[in-house]
Parts: structure tokens; sequence; C-alpha cells
């Protein structure tokens, strides 16, 4: 199971900084600070998308893309160009001079080809046809175990969901490949909004442009940060581990997400069985 924060109520929206250990853990939601729109089904869910719906394949794919261990490559690219592409000040074409803070370039479309002898990059990727960086990240992308299930049992019970993400313009080769839409549209990605969580200012303004109380609000990250964050602003946030703890901390905060919730509610309504 994940952990399941809820603003502490002396907390202020605007505080530059959350203590973990100021933050509640609860097993059970406080009631709703504001009553919900007519009409409207509350609580609003906002979904990070990497790592928490979608597998990023930055962590291993990419590595194996430019022959080098991960720390290597962190040790390497550049500090902030990926960033700023995420934050949609350069474009992909910018990337491509600045990954590396040599300025070494990179293959982006697949136009250079790379060693065919290397065993380890054959093993993922076909080696008549060898891909560039996009086509890489493209291949990565999968939905990870179980979540695709929730997010369609979420949406048949009238849940509005929201992506809120980290994330370039190359969302839409997710959204090409996996269809996230069919889910969640993609409202808050830093590539448009222009921020990057854990600012604590994207999370107010998102629940202002939903129109909706950040209490009425679930965050849903894989990153605590990005939690706590929302937290600082009055959502109820839940640290994602997989598609099953999620499950569970969505019901303690009183979202129908368990399969067996419709036949729940029945048995409650009829305790004594024919």
């Amino acid at each position: 199971m994940g952990l399941i924060f809820r603003p502490p109520p002396s907390v202020s929206l605007f505080s530059p900084k959350l203590n973990s250990r100021s933050s509640a853990m609860v097993c059970v939601p406080s009631a709703c600070s504001s009553s919900p729109p007519e009409g409207r089904k509350l609580p609003v869910l906002l979904f990070d998308v990497m790592d928490t719906i979608v597998r990023d394949p930055f962590y291993e794919d990419v590595p194996a893309f430019f022959r080098m261990p991960m720390k290597e490559l962190m040790e390497l690219k550049h500090p902030t160009s990926w960033m700023e592409f995420e934050k949609g000040l350069i474009d992909e074409a910018e990337l491509a001079r600045r990954f590396f803070k040599d300025g070494r370039p990179i293959d982006l479309e697949g136009k250079f080809q790379l060693l065919k002898s290397n065993a380890a990059y054959r093993s993922n990727f076909d080696d008549t046809c060898l891909p560039g960086l996009k086509e890489c990240m493209r291949r990565g992308y999968a939905y990870l175990n179980g979540i695709e299930d929730l997010l369609q049992l979420l949406k048949c019970r009238s849940y509005e969901m929201h992506a809120f993400t980290n994330y370039p313009i190359w969302y839409s080769m997710i959204e090409d490949k996996l269809k996230i839409s069919t889910y969640l549209p993609w409202t808050f990605c830093s590539c448009t909004i222009g921020k990057r969580k854990p600012a604590v200012e994207i999370y107010v303004e998102a629940s202002e442009s939903l129109g909706v109380d950040p209490a009425n609000c679930i965050f849903i990250d894989d990153r605590k940060r990005n939690v706590e964050a929302a937290i600082v602003a009055g959502m109820k946030g839940v640290v994602f581990r997989d598609a099953a703890s999620l499950r569970k901390d969505l019901s303690l905060l009183g979202v129908q997400a368990d399969e067996n919730d419709d036949q729940k509610l029945d048995n409650s309504r009829n305790p004594i069985s024919a």
C-alpha cells in the first residue's frame, strides 16, 4: 500500500516547504471542506503519468540506447536541458544540441547507424532498423501492470480524471501509442503550462482552473515530494506504488476503486440475505 496524505488544517496553501513529519497519514478521509457542485462527481482525480500510469523508458532503455550505464549518462548529460524541454522552453532540435554537456550530437530520428556488433543493444531492438532516441522512447512506453483496468473502472464510475505530468511535447507519442485520453485528458502537462511539479502554485492553479476546491482533489504520483507539494496546496495525496495498492488507497479515501464496491454497497443496504 502507498502512503496516503491529507492536508493538515494548519498548513498554509503557500507554505514554501512541507515537513513530511507534520503531514498526517490517514486510513480514512476527512469530510470535504466544500459542497460539490450540483451534478459533478467528486473527488477529482489528478494523475501523474510517468511511472504512475506509463512505464518511463528513461531509466533502462535510454542508457542502453547511448550504450552507457545510467550513472555515466547522468554525469554526462546537460543538467537543465531536459527540464527546459519539459517546460516547453526549448524545442527538440535544441534538446538534441544540448542533451550532453560536451555538445556531442544525439540521434533523435534514427539517421545515424549504431554498431550492430553491440549485443546488448540488439537484444532490445531490431538491428536491421536501429531507431533514434524518439523511437527508443516510443517503444518503451507501456501501461503499468493493472493500471489500465483501474482507469477503465474509474471512468465507468464517472470519476473526473486529469493528467498532471512533467513531460515534454513527446507526450503526443505516448498518446499515439497508448491512447491515454480514452480515460483522461492531458489537462496539465508541463510543456503546455510552462511549470513543473513540485511548484506549489501549479497545484493551486490546477484546482482553480477546474473550478474545484483543492480538498476535493486527490493527487496521485510515484514521487513523494510531488505529493507533499499537493498537500501544501490543500489536496489529498497518494504516493503510487502499484495498481493494486492504489485501488486500496483510493478506496480508503472514499473512491469506488474496488471492482467489488458495487456488491459491497448492495450488501450494506441488504445485510440479510435470502
